[in-house]
This record gives C-alpha cells, structure tokens and sequence, in this order.
C-alpha cells in the first residue's frame, strides 16, 4: 500500500470488536485475570494498553519496523533508547542535535559513565574517525536541528555495521511518510510525537521502533522498567494527528519552500537554510534518502536585536517553542530549543543569536510571505545595533 492508504488502513482501522472507526480509548490501569493459569494480553497499563498498542503498532508499520513504542514525551523516547547503553560505552553523536538530547548527553548520560564524542555527522568520514573500541552506537539527526545538515544514513550504517554499532536515527523533520531511516540501515528510529504526527500543537508524546524483534524486546524492558509510557488519551490523540499527516506535510512542506526561496532573496535575511535550495550542500542526498524536504526551514537575520524585533513585529506565526504544527510556529533557538547549550557551543554549530527558525503550518504562503515582508522590511539595519538585555526568562526553558 502507499503511505496514505497505509497510514489509515495499516492497522487498527477500526475496533474489531465494536466496530468503531475510531479505536477506543481504554481508561483502565489494570485489567481482570480470568485465568492465573493463562494471563491475558494486558495485565497493567504501564506494561501494555489496548490504545498504546494500537498506535504502537501503527507507527512500527510505517517505519517498517518490527515494534513500536509509544512514550510520554519526545525526550522520554530519546533517555529510554540510550538506557540501552551501559557504563564504559561510547556513543558518536551528531553535532547540531536538538538542545534536550545535547543537555540529556552532557548532565545525565555523562553520569552514568556513559561517553560522547559529537561530530559534524554530514562528513562521514568524521563519523568513521570518531570510532574507538569503546563504541557501541552512533546517534543521528537529519535533516538537523536547526541547521539542518544532511547525514548520509545508508553511508553511515554501513561503516557502523562495519563495528557492530547501533544507529538511531531521531525522523522527527521528516517523518516515516518523507524518510524511513530503517529501511537505510538504520537500527531505531525515534520522534517527537509532539511535532507533525502529533500536528496540533494539543498533545506531548515520543515514539520510538526498533528495525528487529530482539531489539524491540531489549527496548520494551526498558520501557516497562522505566515507566515512561504515553497516557491512553494522548495515544489516541495522536492515532488522531496521524490519520492526516500526509494531507497536511504535503501543504506545510510545499509553504515551507515557497518561504525559503522568498527569503533567500530578501536583503535583511543574511542566510537561509533549507535542504529544498539548490544550494544546499546536502540537497543531493536529501533528495536520494527521502521524499520530500519538509516544513522547517531557519533562517539568519544577523542579531538578536533583529530577532526580537522580527517576533516583535510578525502576526500570523506563533512565537512558541515546538514545531510540526497547523500553525505556522516562528521559533528562537538561542533561548528556546537550544537554551541548554552553552553560547560557545551554539556558535561553533552556526546556532548564532541572529537565527530564526520557522515551521511552516496550513495558512495560504502568500498569507504568511507578505507577514514576513512587512517584519523584515522595518528591522534595523546591521550598523546600528547594540547589546540589549536578554530575555530568557520570557521563553521557556523546553
């Protein structure tokens, strides 16, 4: 089937028992044991709901996996994958990843005497050089957050399967109907469910599957043991925000280019980054690995008090921290996505206070385009600007 066949008649299309184009949401923490002998399928909501499986199963089928995990947040997905590792291991890491996995690296996982080495992911021989005996995996994210670097996945699981690595591969951008980074080589792929599965800015979820059913297991355990799960209301929410995801990245990512390309040529606009530019430097790959470009696309304005006064001066965008929306989000990375980052390691990743990045939601381009002119068009010019006072405090620290 293709994918928009797939994603509403894959499974669970409809409850087998009731009927009901809608699966239901089983609000039950436990569940009556007819026979002691012969436990049934659910036993306790933290180890397996009707509702959780059903979106577990779903997005397994979508990436081509062999099972699916449904969990409370993007960054839950992300800790519970790397709980695979253990004291002594070594992950390579791509560079620009998203700040909550850089900050979950570098003062959680570092405490666990598990190490990290970050690498420009988009040069595989930077990967290859980072390998050392210790190394049990390799974390990837692509395109990347918020520069939006292309790795090449095909390229980099074959040098890890060289060693016995695991890849993981966080799909958020993109999602299974664009990339399918198991099918690459790829051994876990995880999302935030939050962003353009999820779709409506209502609900916080992670998903991860793993390509084989040994790993799934080894995946599950820590699940359970974790207790991280996704609640059976914000399960069915996001079974709901996957029926129309192909219906609405289809629009976002076609308003996403048309952005880009505008902005591309506006003079207040010092850089733009999107992997649909012919310029791109990872255009070709992009275009070889996946189906389409997707809807978030940053771009440079040169300082942060042109940032603020770009946030300040726009009306259709949210300013938020998040992503994948139907809105069309405008968001800061420097004090919002990357907040966790110190500014040193933001700059070196091109994650400068001028950037803006911007996820392109379902109102008319034309719409959105002549917003942003009339933004861009009264920010102050490069010359005359000076330090003003940071206000962190105002965005939140997600």
């Amino acid at each position: 089937m293709n994918f928009a066949t797939k994603v509403l008649h894959g499974t669970s299309c409809f409850d087998p028992v009731t009927g009901a184009s809608s699966v239901p949401i089983y609000q039950a923490s436990t569940f009556h044991q007819a026979d002691l002998d012969r436990p049934g399928t659910f036993d306790y909501a933290r180890s397996g709901n009707p509702t959780r499986q059903a979106l577990e199963e779903a997005i397994a089928c979508l990436e081509g996996g062999e099972r699916g995990f449904a969990f409370a947040s993007g960054m839950a997905a992300i800790s519970s994958v790397f709980m695979l590792f253990s004291a002594g291991d070594h992950v390579v890491v791509a560079e620009d990843v998203y700040g909550g996995t850089f900050r979950f690296l570098t003062r959680v996982l570092s405490r666990m005497g598990i190490t990290v080495t970050f690498v420009d992911a988009s040069r595989t021989e930077e990967v290859r050089a980072a390998i050392t005996p210790a190394t049990k995996g390799i974390y990837l994210e692509t395109p990347s957050n918020p520069t939006l670097k292309v790795t090449d996945l095909a390229a980099v699981s074959r040098i890890a399967k060289e060693h016995g690595l695991l890849v993981i591969v966080d799909n958020t951008f993109l999602t299974p109907y664009y990339q399918r980074p198991l099918e690459l080589g790829a051994d876990i792929v995880i999302h935030s469910a939050t962003k353009f599965i999820g779709g409506h800015s209502d609900v916080v979820a992670g998903l991860a599957v793993t390509r084989d059913a040994a790993l799934g297991e080894q995946l599950y355990f820590i699940q359970n043991g974790m207790g991280a799960i996704l609640g059976v209301q914000d399960c069915w929410l996001v079974m709901r925000g996957l029926k129309t995801l192909k219906a609405r990245l289809d629009v976002s990512t076609q308003t996403a280019g048309k952005i880009a390309h505008w902005l591309s040529a506006h003079p207040a606009v010092t850089r733009v980054y999107y992997t649909g530019l012919a310029g791109h430097p990872g255009r070709h790959i992009q275009e070889v690995q996946a189906s389409g470009h997707g809807a978030v696309l940053s771009f440079d304005v040169g300082s942060r008090e042109r940032a603020k006064a770009l946030f300040d001066r726009v009306k259709l965008p949210i300013v938020a921290v998040s992503l994948g929306a139907v809105e069309t989000i405008l968001s800061y990375p420097a004090a919002m996505s990357h907040a966790a980052m110190p500014a040193a390691e933001r700059q070196a990743r091109g994650i400068t206070d001028g950037l803006v990045r911007l996820s392109a939601g379902l109102e008319e381009a034309d719409d959105l385009i002549a917003d942003l002119q009339q933004a861009l068009d009264q920010l102050p010019p490069l010359e005359h600007e000076h330090a003003i006072p940071t206000t962190k405090e105002a965005f939140t620290r997600a």
